[in-house]
């Protein structure tokens, strides 16, 4: 299996933490001389030179980096380069809030742009591939920066974007191109399309590898099998980040045993208990929320940041890959999960069960949230994968009403429409429909 960086991915794990903290004394030096935001906020804190020293500090929040950016606009008194030093503008998504514009300075994108070359190489990218990338370009960090990295990957870029479906599908055949990068959502939007316009099956259009971020949902066997099968590509979840922490810092090798860390020397990882908020070891089987601590980042350095990403640790072990660094698995965003009658009930757990279930579904669900919590039980609209007779309808109602509360321990409310009746996205997909009046 290929390496980017064969020294620095392969590093035993006692030099990997040296390397941590030598470089973490330095940034944090960096960030309180420069740091407006956290000269305030670390007040007193003059030296840090270990996790543990590290782990005695304030979380940061994102409502507070809203709150820098809109009291001292564009980028935020945490901006700790020059203004003219910032070289690139991005802009998170916005989906938990009003949207973070992200500043960088040229070895802030040199860094992000090493991170992301390393995870797809994990994935599978190689020199010949071509590769059209069918993210969002305006603004969004998977637009840009996932390019680029796939550039130095080694790849041939298309730099196709979303949206004129039917110029893609031309644009596929025309430059014979056998893979692709997007959101797994847009996969299977692209799929109806590929049937309904071209009246070919997907897997004819001649893609072979498929590198996929954004959305979760590829790590659920069920989901993975279906795309597969329909497109006779090798999926790969290849590039799991934050634009706020680093564009791409997660994805897995063809072991496919969950997603391998690549932001070594750019990020330390800590995890912790999402309620009492104490430090847990990163080791095999450990559940936590991760928070991240940028290690060189320039602009708009991150200290202690909770991602409100849960996370369970698959292994802190060598991969056969060859690989050192741990791998994780994300559970969901603490903004969605959902509490009903005291069990935490994330999306992808809802996904998982679902898609068990593509022979009747597409896989296409909304939880509607219209009213506040407590929940005792879940309202869920579920998507048919084609017309279904009354009768079987109701079966397959009953059906998953059962399996829900076997397998996840609540009960929903099911809601089964028609395909196509839910909106696809040619971004990311909310899986949490909220009225304006309930909150997460």
């Amino acid at each position: 299996m290929p390496l980017y960086d064969s020294t620095l991915e392969t590093l035993a794990p006692a030099q990997r933490a040296a390397r941590d903290e030598n470089a973490l004394a330095q940034q944090f030096a960096y960030v309180m001389a420069h740091s407006a935001f956290y000269q305030n906020k670390l007040r007193g804190a003059d030296k840090i030179s270990t996790r543990a020293e590290l782990a005695a500090l304030p979380f940061t929040e994102k409502d507070e980096l809203r709150s820098s950016q809109e009291a001292h606009p564009p980028f935020g008194d945490y901006l700790a380069a020059p203004p003219e030093s910032v070289v690139r503008v991005h802009k998170t998504s916005g989906t938990t809030g009003r949207p973070l514009y992200i500043a960088m300075t040229r070895r802030d994108i040199e860094t992000t742009h090493e991170c992301g070359a390393r995870a797809y190489v994990s994935a599978g990218v190689s020199r010949g591939d071509r590769v059209v990338h069918c993210l969002n370009y305006q603004m969004w960090a998977g637009g840009l920066t996932d390019h680029l990295s796939l550039e130095r990957a080694g790849a041939t870029v298309i730099p196709f974007g979303v949206g004129s479906t039917h110029l893609l599908l031309r644009t596929i055949r025309d430059l014979g191109i056998n893979a692709i990068s997007s959101t797994p959502s847009y996969l299977t939007h692209l799929a109806d399309i590929v049937r309904s316009e071209l009246r070919i099956e997907p897997h004819e259009l001649g893609l072979r590898k498929g590198f996929f971020g954004g959305e979760p949902g590829l790590q659920n066997p069920s989901v993975r099998e279906k795309m597969e099968r329909e497109w006779q590509l090798r999926a790969m979840d290849a590039n799991y980040g934050m634009a706020d922490v680093l564009s791409i810092f997660g994805g897995e090798c063809e072991a496919r045993a969950g997603l391998h860390f690549h932001g070594q020397g750019a990020l330390l990882v800590e995890l912790i208990d999402p309620t009492t908020l104490a430090p847990l070891e990163i080791e095999t089987g450990a559940r936590g929320e991760l928070v991240y601590t940028n290690l060189t980042r320039e602009a708009q350095p991150l200290v202690r940041y909770r991602s409100h990403d849960a996370a369970e640790i698959v292994s802190s072990e060598r991969c056969e890959c060859g690989r050192t660094s741990f791998r994780f698995r994300v559970l969901g965003r603490s903004d969605d999960m959902v509490h009903v009658r005291g069990v935490n009930v994330f999306p992808t757990a809802i996904a998982e069960v679902l898609a068990s279930f593509h022979d009747e579904l597409s896989g296409e669900f909304q939880i509607v949230l219209d009213t506040p919590p407590p929940y005792n039980q879940l309202p869920l609209r579920v998507e048919l994968a084609h017309p279904l007779p009354d009768e079987t309808l109701s079966n397959l109602n009953a059906q998953l009403v059962r399996t829900l509360q076997e397998r996840l321990n609540f009960r929903a409310a099911i809601e089964l429409v028609p395909h196509g009746a839910l909106p696809r996205s040619e971004g990311k997909t909310s899986r949490v429909v909220r009225t304006p009046n309930v909150q997460p």
